[in-house]
Formats: structure tokens, C-alpha cells, sequence
């Protein structure tokens, strides 16, 4: 378990039931249709908590590549351990795509709109707008990566002992991130990972999806720029209070 295999593996278990969450409730004849955004918010930060739980010991959980270059320019990360971080992070979330067709994919041939298709995969727009879609971005990842700056240790200090709190060390980030969603969240669909958009993007592309309509590539720019965009603000404010 290398940082580089913890990334991996933690991302794919953050995409696989973050986009499964997704699939649950948006397609059609799935136990889970139509079951709304708290069922989405919900499903997305048990998804965060799991891959942090998993991937924490070994690679720190960066599990987005925002958070890396964040924490980079925040001097808390080696800049020369970003782009495998980076690679990593798309190898998990474009696996896990394609794990959420497979595993969902008489339920695509049951739904016959090609934005609900995509929308499992990635995120869009509710109103399109490029100032406010760009800005939503920038102040959802900003929140989640100037929190992450702020975390401390997970543990219990007592004048005896020090007791590690172990796994619920990785509640706080989902929390936050399901506060992200639910007051931040409905006017793009809160990315706030250029790994969980892109990759899934590229995936939806690539597979053999009826009807599949467009990719919505004239938008996928928003996801990526507005959360490093985010993620260093956060950083720069953060190393600026210091």
C-alpha cells in the first residue's frame, strides 16, 4: 500500500460510490430512483469518509487532486509528489466509472435522456452561467481545502495519555464536504475535484452508452480550474493568517 496504490484505491472507492450514488438515484427502475439530493449529498460523504479511512495511513487521503496542489502551495506537500498524487487520483476515479456502468448498465438502457446519462459520470450546470458556474467551484473547494488546512490531529489528549480516535479521524472531511453539498452544492453539482469530473467524463465518452448525447466538454474546463483555483486561495489566505 504506497502512497501512489493508496491514491488509487482511494479514489476509487470515493467515485465508485459517489457516481454509484448518483446512478441510484437518477436512472431509471433503480430501487433508488428519483430519491433526491439529500440521498445524493448523504451517498457522496459516506463516499469521501470511505476513501479517507482507507487511504489516510498511507498517502494522507489527498483523494483529489485540488487538495494536493492546495496543500502544496500551502508548503504542507512536497510539489514533487503532485503529479503522481494527480495520476493516481485519475487512474481511481476513471476506474470506478467504469465499474458504475458495469454494474448499472441494464438501468442505462432503461433511461433514454442522455443528460441524466451523463450526470452519473460528471457535473453540469443547473443555470449555465461561466462567471457564477466558475465562482460556485472556486468557493466550494475553497471552504473544503482551508478547512483541511485547519484540521488537527486525530486525537484524545489527557494528562495520561494521548488515545487516537483512529478511524473517525476521517469524519470531519465528510462532514464537510456534506455541508458543501447541500448549502453550496445545487447550482453545479459541486465537483470540487477535477479527478471526480474528468476522469468519469473521459469514461462516459469512451463507453458504448445508447443514446448517450453530448459529453459537455465546452463546460468540463469549470470543474477542473474552479477547484484548483479554490484550493490555492484557500492555501495563500491560509499561509497569509499564519
Amino acid at each position: 500500500m504506497t502512497p501512489f496504490v493508496s491514491e488509487i484505491v482511494g479514489t476509487f472507492l470515493l467515485m465508485v460510490l459517489g457516481c454509484g450514488v448518483n446512478a441510484n438515484v437518477s436512472l431509471q427502475k433503480t430501487y433508488g430512483n428519483s430519491s433526491g439530493w439529500i440521498v445524493i449529498t448523504t451517498g457522496w460523504a459516506f463516499a469521501v469518509y470511505t476513501g479517507v479511512v482507507v487511504a489516510g495511513p498511507h498517502s494522507g487521503a489527498h483523494i483529489n487532486p485540488a487538495v494536493s496542489i492546495g496543500l502544496a502551495v500551502a508548503g504542507e506537500f512536497p510539489w514533487s509528489e503532485v503529479p503522481s498524487y494527480i495520476l493516481a487520483q485519475f487512474i481511481g476515479a476513471m476506474f470506478a466509472a467504469f465499474c458504475v456502468w458495469l454494474v448499472n448498465k441494464d438501468h442505462f438502457n432503461a433511461t433514454e435522456d442522455g443528460g441524466t446519462k451523463r450526470g452519473v459520470f460528471c457535473t453540469a450546470p443547473a443555470i449555465p452561467n461561466t462567471f457564477t458556474n466558475l465562482f460556485s467551484e472556486v468557493l466550494g473547494t475553497f471552504v473544503l481545502v482551508f478547512s483541511v488546512l485547519y484540521f488537527t490531529d486525530a486525537v484524545l489528549s489527557t494528562e495520561d495519555a494521548i488515545i487516537g480516535l483512529g478511524s473517525l479521524g476521517a469524519l470531519p472531511v465528510s462532514l464537510i464536504v456534506w455541508g458543501i453539498g447541500l448549502s453550496l452544492g445545487g447550482t453545479t453539482g459541486y465537483a470540487i475535484n477535477p479527478a471526480r469530473d474528468l476522469g468519469p467524463r473521459i469514461v462516459h465518452a469512451l463507453l458504448p452508452l445508447k443514446n448517450k448525447g453530448s459529453n459537455g466538454w465546452g463546460y468540463a474546463w469549470i470543474p477542473v480550474v474552479g477547484p484548483i483555483l479554490g484550493a490555492s486561495i484557500a492555501a495563500w489566505i491560509a499561509l497569509a493568517l499564519q
